[in-house]
């Protein structure tokens, strides 16, 4: 029989930073169509894999110089080519002893139709025109769980005020990736402190479009767990994520919004955008540094949520992973316009 510590060791061998074991039955409360039971009904155990994301990765975006290597090395690379060879191993592993493994890689370019938002971080989502059930009681398909709330499942840490999740080694700076299974392992208790987020609002004001709500909450259910977090306009981010605040964008010609109406505000940061006006600035924001591999969007804001929440949390030093100098050393650069 396999056992947990096993598990980790393997799935860390295997490329994982992050290892952690959730009860599938956590997931009681949540919507049919993010929860994994459904995708998998005989598991047992859901494996969460963590990949850190190289602070490093992110120099060049605090210093206003180099744009490229966060995008490619910290969300497409490992997307699309470290987390899936992780999952493939460590699944071969449990197959090899006689346990299913049910692979859960991050699906960026999928949206249930019903779902009005986007990802920022992708270009153009696909969404069914149709699906339905293949049996009574049973969502349609796909079934895309929610990683986040696998990985607080699996008691790697926990979910921010800004929405995204934190971990006591790495604070904002890691991706996630699952496995359901069939083994029985023990799992990991839900992660109980110390707690990372201590809801300053440093994630909420630094975004260049003010795409995290300042007003509006959103509550996520696990089991008897409650978790609530400030609402993303995704819409919003996607546009400011790829560069639209002019000020945060070195690439935008100032005549770059000439033709669309409020321009200007647009590239203050200052107009609330809808869904089509997103969709005719990514032509443009993609014109002005195009995208990345795998149809990834360039991050010209650099995740300014996460870095100024990494900021805050390496200041009060409750992050494991330890650094001899401060990501921060200097006032953010600013362009001015």
């Amino acid at each position: 029989m396999l056992t947990s510590e096993q598990i980790k060791e393997v799935a860390k061998k295997c490329g994982a930073d992050l290892v952690g074991i959730g009860d599938p039955n956590r997931f009681e409360g949540v919507c049919k169509e993010q929860d994994p039971r459904y995708i998998a009904p005989a598991a047992k155990s859901v494996i969460g894999l963590g990949f850190r994301v190289l602070r490093g990765s992110l120099r060049g975006i605090e210093e206003g110089t180099h744009f490229y290597q966060y995008p490619t090395m910290s969300v497409a690379h490992i997307d699309e080519v470290h987390a899936p060879l992780t999952l493939r191993r460590l699944a071969c592993f449990l197959e090899d002893n006689g346990y299913e493994g049910v692979v859960q890689r991050s699906v960026p370019d999928r949206r249930p139709a019903s779902d009005p938002g986007t990802n920022p971080e992708r270009g153009p989502i696909a969404k069914l025109a149709y699906a339905e059930p293949v049996a009574p009681g049973k969502p349609a398909p796909d079934v895309l769980m929610d990683f986040r709330l696998g990985a607080y499942i699996c008691g790697l840490g926990e979910i921010g005020l800004g929405g995204f999740f934190l971990t006591p080694q790495y604070g904002p700076l890691q991706r996630f990736a699952f496995i359901l299974t069939d083994a029985t392992l023990e799992p990991d208790d839900i992660y109980a402190g110390p707690q990372l987020c201590d809801r300053c609002g440093e994630c909420i004001a630094a975004c260049p479009g003010k795409a995290i709500s300042e007003t509006e909450t959103v509550e996520l259910r696990a089991g008897d767990s409650r978790i609530e977090h400030a609402r993303l306009d995704e819409w919003q981010c996607t546009a400011y994520y790829m560069g639209a605040n002019a000020s945060t964008n070195p690439f935008l010609a100032p005549d770059a919004f000439k033709d669309i109406p409020d321009g200007d505000k647009i590239a203050r940061g200052e107009k609330r955008l809808t869904e089509e006006e997103v969709k005719t600035l990514r032509p443009i924001l993609n014109n002005a540094y195009c995208g990345m591999s795998f149809g990834y969007s360039a991050s010209i804001c650099g995740r300014a949520c996460y870095r100024q929440c990494l900021i805050h949390l390496e200041e009060k030093d409750i992050l494991t992973s330890k650094f001899k100098s401060p990501f921060r050393t200097k006032p953010p650069w600013s362009l001015g316009k």
